[in-house]
């Protein structure tokens, strides 16, 4: 008999934590590793936030229980901010303040999700939601999209996927880990398909402050109204904010949703870190002056990194519209002789082996498309140094060159 339950013992660990904890590991052995694996900014959180923190340590008020579903501040602060940022309205009884953003995408699974119910899934996805649907007892029912789609689900497609038992579609965009944004245009097609299929939307917002270009962002409820009564919007402050270790999102939905999806989190955590919750009244109640900052930088990086991905022999890479990740094709680095310093010649025949090979020989760590439902792909964040971005990039052309 299994020691643990089946449930638990099917989940796959998140590769992309699972690459960044191995590169963080030779990092610690003494070996020169950069790292494109982990999905957060390298800047350190704005002092105006710290600050709030601070504060809220030295007040006795915070350091006491509270609503599990969140500081009533910070649940009306949610509400502006979103006004604000998406033109979506919403009251606080339409929020849920939760232990980070990944804590929203599964509370929000399995409040939705009896056992059987299917969740079309457009790959590539990020790591965690197959298995969050899994977990909460859906199915994944996943579409495959492409480079040449622009990653980016039709509407046919979702039309073709559909069953009767079809409860959720997931909508990401920006998205990660393709880095693709979708227009208006199709965003509004696919919130019309789904008030006309009686389908739920689980929309993840949560880079909705990082595009670049032309491209920008659209939030499927404010272009398809008639869609609120059958949607979520999951969101957080980790990438916007550069405040990943503070573990604060949210979700915003039908108030009775809401209410069962609090009841839930009464049970399972109840309140969210007071302190943490206190930083992120601050955060979305304040100037986005270091968010444009950080975008701008972002932007600049992206535009750096692909030019040089396009410059290696093999890596085609489409440009990256939002988040901060580049998707680059790498099938054609695969069946390839690749000769490390000491000589020895290796080849990969999946983008997983090569992954390890260039985080053995050329010491740089990205996540292998698998991890996302799309081999052949790999996922570079460029939320990292300019100098650590060139070098990296540089050591893989070496390699494979």
């Amino acid at each position: 008999m299994s020691r643990t339950s089946a449930r638990l013992a099917a989940i796959a660990p998140s590769a992309t934590l699972a690459v960044d904890s191995k590169a963080k590991a030779m990092k610690a052995a003494g070996e020169n590793v950069i790292g494109f694996g982990a999905g957060e900014p390298d800047f350190p959180t704005p002092q105006h936030i710290v600050d709030a923190a601070a504060a809220a340590c030295a007040d006795p008020k915070n350091h006491k229980y509270s609503p599990a579903g969140g500081l009533p501040d910070l649940k009306q602060a949610i509400c502006d901010k979103t006004m604000r940022d998406s033109g979506f309205s919403c009251a606080p009884a339409n929020v849920l303040v939760t232990n980070g953003g990944k804590h929203a995408v599964y509370t929000a699974f399995a409040a939705l999700c009896d056992p059987g119910d299917e969740v079309i899934c457009p790959a590539p996805y990020w790591t965690t939601y197959p298995e969050a649907i899994t977990l909460a007892g859906g199915v994944p029912v996943v579409i495959d999209t492409d480079a040449e789609s622009g990653f980016q689900v039709t509407v046919e497609q979702l039309d073709a996927a559909k069953t009767d038992k079809t409860k959720v579609l997931l909508f990401v965009s920006p998205d990660n880990p393709s880095g693709a944004v979708y227009p208006p245009e199709s965003v509004k097609a696919i919130g019309e398909w789904a008030v006309a299929n009686g389908v739920w939307v689980i929309t993840d917002e949560i880079y909705e402050h990082l595009t670049y270009g032309s491209h920008e962002f659209s939030s499927m409820p404010v272009l398809v109204p008639e869609l609120a009564e059958q949607c979520i919007i999951v969101n957080g402050v980790a990438k916007t904010y550069a405040m990943t270790g503070w573990r604060v999102g949210w979700m915003i939905g039908p108030a009775d949703v809401i209410k069962a999806s609090t009841n839930f989190q009464s049970h399972a955590t109840s309140n969210v870190c007071n302190v943490a919750q206190r930083a992120t009244i601050a955060a979305v109640s304040g100037p986005l002056d270091d968010v444009v900052m950080m975008r701008e930088a972002f932007a600049r990086r992206a535009a750096m990194m692909h030019e040089m991905l396009n410059a290696i022999d093999g890596v085609t890479c489409p440009e990256p519209q939002g988040a901060f990740y580049c998707y680059p094709d790498m099938t054609g680095l695969l069946g390839r002789d690749i000769r490390s310093s000491d000589g020895t010649v290796k080849t990969a025949t999946t983008t997983i082996e090569l992954a390890d090979i260039i985080l053995e020989d050329a010491k740089v760590a990205f996540v292998p498309g698998e991890a996302f439902g799309l081999p052949g792909y790999g996922r570079f964040s460029f939320a990292l140094g300019d100098d650590d971005l060139v070098e990296g990039i540089q050591r893989i052309a070496d390699l494979v060159g």
